[in-house]
């Protein structure tokens, strides 16, 4: 295998809550009240409606704020990729990604591995650049059993809501999670911060009318009915394993464009004018020279 490839889940269409809107000349990322399923195609209009988006749409009078879905690995951290992740914003490549602990960084020596002081703390993630970026990997249709509609956000709300579902149903089923009957659901919430206007996340719920006894009770049996006919969970879940770490940022170059236009717009309140100008130049490499130096500086001073 050629090192240095991100293998991810083959992905045949995307999930999002969101989308980016023309504005005063300016492209610009924003939120909505439902899902829309889209394929990997682009118009000059945005990305073109997958099929299932309308199949679905018409089970929910209109408005799709309910999916089944079947997770493909028993391991949630298979299914729900995130990081601490800092773009580039005018090229899409990740400058540096972590996971609160260790981070993998661009500098002027290549790859580097460095403690990652997580976004509060790190002088290299000031201005809010720095975000959590989640990519949750989902089926949706039983004629590409092995293929998957990717769901992609930086709220903390639906990464810390869908990491938590996960590992539950991971384990009252008995590490059967792939086997389970399983849903995203769209939910809103208003805080203090939102100036009370409703924010909406994703949550993963049983399908309607299934409870979490007969769910388990049905994943069970049909787990042991896969293993009969020869289906080997085990192996799957390790070749997702060694495709996740055969590159040293695992997150995929394909379309990372889109995702800084998505969900990094050039123009911010809480950007000040130094750091839309480092980003505009792309993060120049003397200031991140100077900012790693910074910050070991104030690692072994903690240390």
């Amino acid at each position: 295998m050629i090192k240095g490839l991100t293998i991810t889940p083959p992905v045949l269409g995307r999930i999002s809550i969101g989308r980016v809107i023309q504005k005063d000349g300016k492209r610009l990322p924003a939120k909505d009240d439902q899902f829309t399923i889209t394929s990997q195609v682009q118009n000059k209009d945005g990305w073109i409606n997958h099929p299932l988006d309308e199949k679905l749409r018409a089970n929910n009078d209109g408005k799709l704020r309910h999916i089944p879905v079947r997770m493909l690995f028993n391991d949630p951290t298979l299914n729900l990729r995130a990081e601490y992740t800092l773009f580039d914003r005018q090229t899409g490549r990740p400058l540096c990604v972590g996971d609160g602990e260790q981070c993998q960084r661009r500098t002027n020596n290549g790859v580097e591995t460095l403690p990652c002081l997580s976004p509060d703390r790190c002088p290299l993630a000031q201005g809010g650049g720095c975000k959590p970026y989640g990519r949750l990997y989902v089926n949706l249709s039983e004629d590409d059993e092995l293929g998957t509609f990717i769901f992609r956000t930086t709220g903390f709300n639906s990464i810390r809501t869908l990491a938590a579902r996960l590992s539950y149903f991971a384990a009252v089923s008995g590490n059967k999670l792939s086997c389970l009957p399983l849903q995203l659901t769209l939910r809103g919430k208003s805080t203090t911060q939102s100036y009370r206007t409703p924010i909406y996340f994703v949550d993963l719920t049983l399908r309607n009318s299934v409870t979490l006894k007969q769910a388990v009770q049905d994943a069970q049996a049909i787990d042991a009915e896969l293993s009969e006919h020869g289906f080997d969970q085990a192996a799957l879940e390790q070749a997702a394993k060694q495709g996740y770490v055969n590159s040293s940022f695992e997150i995929d170059s394909d379309g990372l464009l889109d995702v800084v236009e998505e969900f990094y717009p050039v123009e911010t309140d809480d950007f000040s004018s130094g750091n839309k100008e480092s980003y505009k130049n792309g993060l120049a490499i003397q200031s991140v020279t100077s900012i790693e130096q910074g910050l070991r500086q104030s690692v072994t001073a903690v240390s």
